[in-house]
């Protein structure tokens, strides 16, 4: 499992790429990717190309970004979703609380 993330060059979007397996062990690399920057971004973007299992931890991690980037005004993308990992979004409803674009 590997979490890197970057700010575009204006800092408006944080692109998040999470390869290999989302799940707790993840939890401690993917809050340090957002909560370390010293202004909240307008936009995030969670690249999941490279991500070949999610659970339910994965899960609750993506609704604390959601929360940390104002909730309900949060503008969050999930792209690349592989198919596998895309069918886990949609039966948990999260394509009601996040845009998510396969790939």
């Amino acid at each position: 499992m590997a979490i890197t993330s970057h700010l575009t060059a204006d800092g408006s979007t944080l692109n998040i790429v999470i390869d290999g397996r989302f799940d707790f062990s993840a939890h401690q690399a993917f809050r340090a990717a957002y909560e370390t920057l010293p202004d909240r971004p307008e936009h995030y973007c969670i690249d999941l190309e490279g991500t070949t299992y999610l659970d339910s931890s994965a899960l609750g991690m993506l609704l604390l970004l959601r929360d940390h980037a104002g909730g309900d005004r949060a503008d969050i993308e999930i792209v690349n979703c592989t198919d596998d990992v895309r069918k886990v979004l949609t039966i948990s409803n999260f394509d009601q609380l996040f845009a998510i674009r396969p790939h």
